[in-house]
């Protein structure tokens, strides 16, 4: 590697400081289990999202499935990713190197042709004469890219606006000890449950000190392959325990605090980080919208705007994209139908806008329109059809009239 290359410095000083005797990075993080379904949780969620290119119009919005963009957003950037799998890489790469880039590939006219994912790795980026420029090394070969070229995702920008922050990096230390008690875990069960021991007895020289040493490893080894819990020890010989035990260290109690650190690192309610420690069947139902409202609304709403920066000219600011979060806000088949019966009754929504909520044809007619609670008819129509049914036959009727 050139002296030059700054993410090589970068990887050697980290090293050099390492956390809790461990070696934190991009890759080693993702050995940690709660790191690893935070990150794929909150990835797959936002990629998994329903992304639509829509027109605005007089009466709202309406779906642009025949723009070439939605194909592109909705199905497949390039001939080589679908949406899905560009959207989760894009994620994954904000959420553990802090940034996530895509090039924007434009034919001569300005259409997006296609948008491919740039290792943030081989990213350098700057601001010269008042814009930023983007660096890119693409196997050797140098290429700078504008900002308007780039799709541009940071888990959270520095004040000089151009540099990001690395929350794997800046929190190294809470990873770090969880990575550091995931190690000591093993090597304590490899070693058969056994602590580091410390040998007392007669040693005459170093020499015999460093075989009695290997000789009690071995009688350790072969105990615990052979299934024995009695170890013989030579005459005057003592083994003796170093350090303190799992269970006087709060081991398990640690790794699981870990767990909660690593939630508040992403936002993320330790429900979905598979920790039901705390969880009851009421407050597991309130951290779902905790995650929707206060993590998935935000990374959505970051999403929509950059593309819609990006991909769009000032000419043409009347398309533009948008997420559909609604199905995470699905309650049971016994509350949506609760829902959707009162939005029908108090003319909030069309029986057939109900219908394609739940992706059921809709039936057209008298189904189009809004209805109100009475005899829940169409909106304007209450009063003709409150109105009791006149009787000319009737003679009461005919005297009360007089």
């Amino acid at each position: 590697m050139p002296l030059s290359d700054v993410n090589a410095w970068r990887t050697l000083m980290g090293e050099w400081h390492g956390v809790a005797g461990v070696v934190v990075t991009h890759e080693t993080a993702l050995e940690v289990p709660a790191v690893w379904c935070a990150v794929n949780f909150i990835a797959n969620t936002i990629a998994s999202l329903p992304l639509q290119v829509f027109r605005k119009s007089g009466e709202g919005r309406d779906t642009v499935e025949s723009d070439p963009l939605y194909g592109i957003l909705h199905d497949a950037p390039n001939d080589e990713l679908t949406s899905f799998m560009w959207r989760k890489g894009m994620m994954i790469n904000v959420l553990l190197r802090g940034r996530g880039v895509s090039f924007i590939e434009r034919n001569k006219a300005g259409r997006v042709m296609n948008i491919w994912p740039l290792d943030t790795d081989k990213l350098t980026i700057e601001r010269k004469s008042g814009r930023k420029l983007y660096h890119y090394d693409d196997g050797g070969r140098k290429v700078t890219y504008a900002a308007n070229e780039v799709l541009d995702l940071t888990f959270m920008l520095k004040p000089d606006g151009v540099s990001h922050v690395d929350p794997v990096t800046k929190l190294r230390g809470a990873v770090g000890l969880s990575l550091a008690l995931d190690e000591y875990a093993r090597k304590f069960f490899a070693n058969g449950g056994v602590p580091p021991l410390a040998l007392y007895g007669p040693m005459p020289s170093p020499a015999a000190a460093t075989r009695a040493s290997q000789d009690v490893e071995k009688a350790v080894r072969d105990a615990n392959a052979e299934r024995r819990n009695v170890m013989i020890m030579p005459t005057g010989h003592e083994l003796k325990a170093v350090g303190v035990d799992p269970q006087k260290s709060q081991m398990v109690e640690a790794r699981r605090m870990q767990i909660e650190e690593i939630a508040r690192i992403y936002g993320i309610p330790p429900v979905f980080l598979q920790d039901l420690t705390h969880g009851t069947f009421s407050n597991t139902e309130q951290q779902d919208l905790n995650l929707v409202k206060h993590l998935i609304s935000q990374w959505v709403k970051a999403w929509e705007q950059e593309l819609n920066l990006k991909l769009f000219t000032a000419r043409n600011r009347t398309k533009f994209v948008s997420f559909n979060i609604d199905g995470l806000l699905r309650g049971d088949f016994k509350t949506r139908m609760e829902g959707y019966a009162t939005a029908i009754q108090n003319a909030i929504n069309t029986p057939d806008e109900v219908r394609g909520m739940e992706n059921w044809p809709a039936h057209g007619g008298e189904a189009e329109k809004l209805h109100i609670q009475g005899a829940t008819v169409p909106l304007g129509m209450q009063s003709t059809a409150a109105a009791p049914p006149a009787n000319d036959n009737n003679p009461d009727d005919e005297a009360n009239a007089a």
